[in-house]
């Protein structure tokens, strides 16, 4: 790790998920000195695809094929919503951007511009995506063919049951087969931790005893759908040189967490970061953040005492909600904790949730976060932006239920793209 005490930065980015990444190459690409701060814990939980937009109104849980469509509705219905301050060409150009470097760091992902694309998951649902990691992508055309397909799942990896994910998809993909196999270690495993599974896949002997163990079955099938843990670092080999050895194109359905799909997400972040002038302060904190005199921000920096001090021209809050600490709540009031930034929220706790669990309309609380101007910058009390150079990107932002609207790693791309956009304007 590159020393960054007492530098100086143009950004400091202070979040390490998928916006905070994705603010993090973007302006390494426009050449901006950027410092990066944050855990990279959530990583694991991602489960590798790009949701753009896929349902709107929340309330009667519409499904969108065509994401664009999707975003104009929501726009339309939803003026705060963060999309409202991202033109389509500027969405389109981040997307084409983000795609891009996933492709030169080795993780490919295929899509249709108009279109979201449907594939299966573990839990025997549809999910709709625009983003799909290459490794799942035949999943995608053997769903809409509804072809012949065999389901393997492995005996002791825990939240893939290739039985229950085909009673469950019986309607909508009939004659699903399915395969358990035992352990590829040659003994008998009753748990099987998916991390290290996905590491020995990397290993020819290991993957030439899985195909062994499948062969037998695939006479009758045209597909072979597996949990997403074929491989880390050489996903698209392992899955190649098993489409080999059976003959038949291989995909993977993700899975529950940690999501290996995420892990290949953050190892190639943390490929590129380091050697493109981004200082990488991960498994650290913010602990308090100090405009100067100078315009500038001067952050305190450490993991639970301070440690180091760094200064930048611009900051962005890529923190996320509750569980990434951007948002903080006590029995009455939801807060930002670094900047004590306005939050938008209900009127007082008993409106934050619904009667049930699953309300239909979600939950209040889950609209929460940051409000800003045009340039993703944080409003005061008063409406105006509270800093010049402070952004926001990400779930941070309020007016949207990303988990309810399938919207998360696209407005989280989008709208990073959006900050360095303006952040760079302001800079020029």
């Amino acid at each position: 790790m590159i020393d960054a005490s007492n530098q100086k930065f143009n950004l400091a980015i202070i979040g390490a998920g998928m916006a905070g990444m994705a603010a993090a190459v973007f302006a390494a690409k426009r050449g901006l000195s950027t410092v990066i701060v944050g855990s990279l814990v959530e990583s694991w939980f991602t489960g590798g695809l790009i949701d753009l937009m896929g349902v709107h109104p929340i309330e009667s849980g519409k499904s969108w094929q065509d994401p664009w469509a999707a975003i104009e509705a929501v726009v339309k219905d939803i003026p705060g919503h963060p999309y409202a301050h991202i033109p389509r060409e500027d969405i389109k150009a981040a997307l084409q951007e983000f795609y891009a470097f996933l492709n030169d760091a080795g993780l490919p992902y295929r899509f249709e511009d108009d279109r979201n694309s449907n594939l299966i998951t573990a839990f025997g649902s549809i999910k709709t995506a625009h983003g799909i990691p290459q490794t799942m992508w035949p999943g995608v055309t053997a769903l809409s063919d509804k072809s012949p397909c065999l389901i393997v799942d492995f005996k002791g990896l825990k939240g893939f049951s290739a039985d229950l994910l085909a009673e469950r998809l019986k309607e909508e993909w009939p004659g699903l087969r399915t395969l358990s196999i035992p352990s590829i270690y040659g003994d008998q495993v009753h748990e099987i931790n998916p991390v290290p599974l996905a590491r020995d896949l990397e290993i020819a002997e290991y993957r030439q005893k899985l195909a062994g163990l499948i062969k037998p079955h695939v006479k009758e099938v045209e597909f072979v759908g597996l949990p997403a843990v074929l491989g880390i670092h050489q996903p698209d080999k392992v899955i190649d040189e098993l489409g080999e050895m059976l003959g038949k194109p291989i995909f993977e359905i993700p899975a529950m967490p940690p999501s290996i799909p995420g892990m290949r997400l953050k190892e190639a972040f943390l490929r590129f970061l380091p050697v493109n002038n981004v200082h990488c302060l991960f498994q650290k904190h913010v602990l308090k953040a100090t405009p100067t005199s100078e315009g500038e921000f001067s952050l305190d920096i450490g993991r639970t005492e301070h440690e180091d001090s760094i200064r930048a021209d611009a900051v962005l809050l890529a923190t996320g909600r509750f569980l990434g600490g951007g948002l903080q709540s006590d029995h009455t009031t939801v807060t930002e904790p670094i900047f004590d930034l306005p939050v938008f929220q209900p009127g007082n706790r008993e409106l934050w949730h619904g009667d049930g669990l699953f309300e239909l309309g979600g939950h209040a609380i889950n609209q929460a976060g940051l409000e800003t101007d045009a340039m993703f910058r944080p409003l005061d009390p008063n409406g105006q932006p509270a800093f010049e150079k402070l952004f926001a990107a990400g779930i941070i932002l309020a007016h949207q239920d990303w988990t309810r609207m399938k919207c998360g790693s696209g407005l989280s791309v989008a709208s990073a793209y959006g900050t360095i956009k303006a952040i760079g304007g302001l800079m020029s």
